[in-house]
């Protein structure tokens, strides 16, 4: 009697097993090697993408993720669009302009609920400036042509009645060359992200007149909420390989949630030496300058979308509002699936 309860226990762990396994196979990603562009990674906006990588998020997914970091947003989406990058980690707004291309790229995670982008006028400049429209004539330094902070300054000087046309927009990056650039005299403004942003304030390089670093100042600056960071992909990639993009969801929703409880030491532990600018106290700034700009859950909010294209049909004109289907440009469908693993 004993040894049959024994052997009835020990089919029934075996069969528990058996399906734990297979549970594990089923899940398992179809693409394990995911080449993914982002376009200046060692900026605040892409912290959550740098989390997921530095504690091995990724790895835990079963992936294999290579990096390529670019200049800017628009250099990481031309990595995908040319076939070099399966995924991107870029401004949400790039899903609305590749659509009216007739490119379908879906946002699936998102990262950054503000954009935490900052629009500066340099030192030298300041005194004179008061409006947007003193912009006008001027070099203005975003992160590439065509990025999330070239679309900031192009809306920001549009409100005041100014055409993208009436500025020179300079790529200069999003680190120790966008510094350069401010300090050397090549750009008149500038319009980028932290760390950088708050480096160059703090030292007097810069004066700031616009920011979207906290969700109050995204509403001021873009009228309503405003998506930023997130992973996107083309369509076709979603639909092949669906569990892949779960497992990508997966990491960057554990690391929004690390992010919402992460302390100043947690920080500078996990992020990379170079990425700190040789200022730990200047990173942990301008880490709490933008720490409600993170996403709390992953999940792209309805009224955002809206807002995005608002604006990026305020200044391009190839963008027509009621052509675009907003609703096949994101998606919270792997979200939902991980915010129930990681209550």
């Amino acid at each position: 009697m004993v040894k049959s309860k024994f052997l009835c226990a020990c089919t029934a762990f075996l069969w528990l097993a058996f399906g734990v396994c297979q549970a594990a196979v089923t899940e398992a990603p179809e693409k394990t090697h995911i080449a993914l562009a982002v376009g200046g990674k060692a900026g605040l906006y892409y912290l959550p993408l740098t989390i997921a990588e530095q504690l091995g998020y990724f790895k835990d997914e079963g992936l294999d993720v290579t990096i390529s970091d670019f200049a800017g947003g628009a250099k990481a989406l031309q990595a995908l669009i040319g076939g070099s990058a399966d995924v991107v980690a870029g401004a949400y707004e790039h899903t609305i302009t590749m659509q009216s291309k007739g490119q379908d790229i879906r946002a699936f995670a998102l990262m950054g609920q503000a954009p935490q982008i900052s629009i500066g006028v340099v030192s030298s400049k300041a005194r004179e400036f008061t409006s947007a429209k003193d912009l006008k004539g001027m070099k203005v330094g975003v992160s590439a042509p065509g990025s999330s902070t070239n679309m900031a300054v192009d809306y920001f000087i549009g409100q005041a009645g100014l055409k993208p046309s009436d500025i020179s927009v300079i790529g200069i990056g999003t680190s120790a060359g966008a510094i350069a650039a401010v300090r050397g005299g090549q750009i008149d403004a500038i319009s980028n992200v932290d760390p950088v942003m708050t480096m160059l304030e703090q030292h007097g390089d810069i004066k700031v007149v616009a920011n979207s670093r906290t969700l109050k100042g995204t509403e001021k600056l873009f009228g309503g909420p405003m998506p930023a960071a997130t992973l996107y992909a083309p369509e076709d990639f979603i639909r092949k390989y669906p569990k892949t993009v779960q497992a990508l969801t997966n990491a960057i929703v554990r690391a929004d949630r690390w992010l919402q409880k992460a302390g100043p030491s947690d920080i500078v532990k996990t992020v990379p030496e170079a990425y700190l600018l040789g200022d730990r106290a200047l990173y942990l700034a301008s880490f709490n300058k933008v720490r409600d700009a993170f996403s709390p859950d992953g999940i792209i909010p309805e009224s955002g979308p809206r807002t995005a294209l608002k604006v990026l049909a305020s200044f391009d004109p190839e963008i027509h509002p009621a052509q675009i289907r907003l609703g096949e440009t994101y998606t919270n469908e792997f979200v939902k699936e991980a915010d129930a693993r990681f209550p």
